[in-house]
């Protein structure tokens, strides 16, 4: 009986495995290069709106400490 159980969640699994591979096999796929000039451009054109790279404001910083620490 056990037997059965197993070969039944290994057909199963088989099963979700060949619906995944059909899913990724239909899926449009896209040349790095295409991609990455996309992705360059993305960055160049939102630059101006980065935190990363512009910094943010210490007056609307949340993370800014609102006391200074001192130490004895």
């Amino acid at each position: 009986m056990s037997g059965n159980v197993c070969s039944s969640n290994s057909v199963i699994q088989a099963r979700r495995t060949v619906e995944q591979l059909r899913v990724e096999a239909s899926m449009e796929r896209i040349n790095i290069s295409i991609t990455a000039a996309q992705l360059i451009q993305y960055c160049q054109e939102h630059s101006r709106s980065d935190p990363l790279l512009t910094g943010i404001a210490a007056s609307s910083n949340p993370f800014k400490d609102k006391k200074t620490c001192v130490l004895l």
